[in-house]
């Protein structure tokens, strides 16, 4: 009975390279039009000039490719699993650029003056709290205000100057209430509705959530998602 035959890396170098820099995945993300993989770096730098996956050539996004990604973590864990000595060496390489930034800045302190950020929004580390769900995906919304002259109120509530944001797909109706409150200034027991095509969100409900079950758009006026807010209307 011969014993079976033992796999070496390199099997499974097709899995787990990037297509872009033939490297090992720096950071796996996925484009999820094609379920094509790349280093996260590689994606986001293709990505500023066109809207293309790399491999296949499927048109991503018509504006926005960005908004199609995801990091895999899991297939970050197997190829650290595969590939000895690979996490340790990303976090060497993360810390020499990171020192060699702190040495151009004129920083001396190294990591103890203050946090640096790698790849734009990276941290390089293992997430956490701070990391303000930058590494989720991200939405843009346009925030309008829903003018109604009947509306008791309708003298606090204006328009943003700036209605247009990006923010994860995490975030709560709930939270961009607050955003809302302290951009308008208005007084901590003034209550909002938010909206979306004429229906009121509920607080807990997310980004993602609204998106995918009640912004009824599709084709060129999809993007961005547009929610409109008001004075609280009390119907007791």
């Amino acid at each position: 009975m011969t014993s079976p035959r033992k796999h070496l890396v390199k099997d499974f170098n097709h899995f787990i390279t990037c297509y872009v820099c033939k490297g090992y995945l720096i950071k796996p993300t996925t484009v999820t039009e094609c379920l094509h993989t790349f280093c996260k770096s590689c994606i986001i730098q293709h990505f500023e000039d066109s809207n293309d996956c790399p491999k296949c050539g499927i048109q991503v996004h018509e504006t926005n490719p960005r908004e199609m990604l995801r990091l895999d973590n899991t297939l970050e864990e197997i190829i650290f699993k595969l590939v000895p000595g690979l996490r340790e060496k990303q976090q060497q390489e993360i810390e020499f650029w990171r020192s060699r930034k702190w040495k151009e800045n004129g920083e001396e302190d190294g990591p103890r003056s203050k946090r640096s950020r790698l790849d734009d929004d990276d941290d390089g580390g293992g997430g956490g709290d701070g990391d303000y769900h930058r590494s989720d995906p991200q939405i843009a919304i346009c925030l309008d205000c829903l003018r109604n002259s009947s509306l008791v109120g309708e003298n606090v509530v204006k328009g943003l100057m700036k209605k247009f944001i990006r923010c994860s797909t995490r975030v709560t109706v709930g939270t961009i209430k607050k955003f809302l409150s302290l951009k308008l200034k208005l007084p901590s027991s003034y209550e909002l509705d938010v909206l979306c095509n004429g229906e009121i969100m509920g607080k807990d409900h997310t980004m993602e959530f609204i998106y995918m079950t009640r912004w009824r758009l599709r084709g060129e006026t999809a993007y961005p998602m547009v929610l409109e807010y008001r004075p609280r209307i009390d119907f007791g």
